[in-house]
């Protein structure tokens, strides 16, 4: 019996998944990297002064770094990145299903991307995200921003300490979300309510 599409798909991600590999760079993304325990660390590039700075996390996670000099430092990166000196290639985090991230907290937000690219954009909100308290960043494996070295260094070690979820379909995720409790609000910069008025005399759920 010939498989769907979408379970050929699911595996097929899966298969991928399991083969990336995600290059860190710049002092910060690689320090909260270095000291994440979920983290698997595969490989440490450091410029010596990179290895003084980062001594003590380079000595907590127990990574042993390939100390290079500075005209020889050489990773994958795109032209341009500034690293400082240090580079992690990573595992992606693996933060589990929607509903093992989503229920539990006393006061349970989510931040839903739909179509967000942009890493940088991306790094931004989980920062504001982790500020708020929210339980999870959540956009789709195919249209929305992976985990990258920019992102990473653009969410200022949020990336290691808010949950980021890429679901396969974000109508499906809304409406798990909903009946979790959630109350889903959509935000739009010409919106006629402010989310104060739209959640009024609904407080009693979720938000």
């Amino acid at each position: 019996m010939k498989k769907p599409k979408w379970v050929v798909q699911k595996e097929q991600d899966k298969k991928m998944q399991g083969r990336e590999t995600v290059w860190l760079f710049g002092l910060h993304a690689v320090r909260d990297a270095l000291m994440n325990p979920h983290r698997e660390k595969l490989r440490l590039i450091v410029t010596l002064n990179a290895q003084n700075k980062l001594a003590d996390a380079i000595e907590a996670s127990e990574v042993k770094p390939e100390v290079v000099e500075p005209r020889k430092f050489a990773a994958p990166l795109d032209p341009g990145s500034v690293h400082q000196g240090a580079v992690l290639e990573v595992k992606p985090l693996e933060w589990g299903r929607l509903e093992d991230v989503c229920i539990g907290p006393a006061a349970p937000r989510v931040v839903l991307l739909d179509r967000v690219t942009d890493p940088h954009n991306v790094g931004a909100i989980l920062r504001s995200a982790e500020v708020l308290g929210a339980s999870a960043v959540v956009g789709t494996r195919h249209h929305s921003a992976p985990e990258t070295g920019a992102l990473a260094k653009t969410a200022s070690g949020a990336l290691e300490r808010q949950p980021y979820i890429r679901v396969r379909n974000l109508s499906d995720a809304i409406i798990e979300l909903q009946k979790m409790g959630y109350l889903v609000l959509g935000l739009d910069g010409d919106a006629t309510q402010t989310i104060e008025q739209a959640v009024d005399g609904k407080r009693d759920r979720a938000v």
